[in-house]
């Protein structure tokens, strides 16, 4: 028969065990699907590109963002053999740096045909570091995504550290980011490049909420200005990552353009680093 101190400890063990149930609800996060910006192995990629594919996903890389070389967009392969090398690696060939240029029509038939999400405008079209430039730039990018959309593609930006210099007052970044269409301009934010400018991404996040879907995750030496391997600059990365919510993060490439030894040394480093790393 059980007694009036059974029923007391069992009462006593559910309330604790309801205390104690939110560590496990609140449990921290592996990091999932990470990405590469190819630019990071760019003298790999142009020597061997499907050799080099082959050791990026034995490192882990899912998704693949391919950049404008010497051999054209896809390193001397065609979007169609680029897709297939990447997919019969289990990875996905989902972004490319490129250039709004006067080859810009090929351009987004050759990403049609790769079956990539995404195009990157990687840098200004036009420089000039002023308000009216950057203006004129943001009626070239909505132009651009418009003919994006048609073709089944997203059109983005990728930024430096320039863009965030101050004119009159503005932040040109903040002109570029007020005068795009949402719907036909995503943006791609390089956390490395907005921290060294002095800026911190978790602003962008909150100011310009859902408009960054794709990251160059990059930690930056801020006294060099250099990129290094993740834990050795300037980035908070945990916290980036805790937040990518409201940035509207969908894909991260690693990009690394300095490196304690070689590129691939330092992926796996940054690899390993993501292991480890929960948020």
């Amino acid at each position: 028969m059980k007694t009036r101190r059974h029923f007391i400890k069992t009462a006593g063990a559910l309330a604790l065990g309801s205390m104690i149930l939110p560590e496990f609800t609140f449990a921290k996060k592996k990091i999932k699907n990470p990405g590469i910006q190819l630019y990071t192995v760019r003298t790999e990629m142009l020597a061997d590109a499907k050799g080099t594919l082959k050791q990026l996903a034995a490192l882990g890389i899912k998704q693949i963002e391919s950049a404008k070389s010497a051999k054209g967009n896809y390193y001397g392969l065609t979007g169609k053999e680029m897709k297939q090398a990447c997919k019969d690696l289990d990875m996905t060939l989902r972004s490319g740096h490129v250039a709004v240029d006067a080859k810009w029509k090929q351009t987004m038939e050759e990403a049609a045909e790769a079956g990539q999400e995404y195009l990157i405008c990687s840098s200004m079209p036009k420089s000039g570091q002023t308000v009216d430039n950057y203006k004129k730039t943001a009626d070239i990018f909505n132009k651009s995504g418009e003919e994006c959309r048609k073709m089944g593609l997203k059109f983005g930006y990728h930024n430096h550290d320039y863009e965030f210099q101050k004119v009159g007052g503005q932040v040109l970044y903040d002109v570029l980011m007020d005068n795009t269409d949402p719907k036909l301009v995503h943006m791609e934010l390089d956390l490395g490049w907005v921290v060294a400018s002095g800026n911190d991404p978790l602003e962008y996040f909150k100011r310009y909420k859902g408009r960054f879907p794709l990251w160059h995750l990059k930690d930056m030496d801020l006294q060099k200005k250099h990129s290094t391997e993740f834990g050795k600059g300037g980035l908070d990365i945990v916290k980036v990552l805790q937040n990518q919510n409201e940035s509207g993060l969908k894909y991260f490439f690693i990009e690394q353009e300095e490196y304690a030894k070689t590129p691939l040394e330092s992926m796996k480093y940054n690899m390993d680093y993501l292991e480890r790393t929960r948020i």
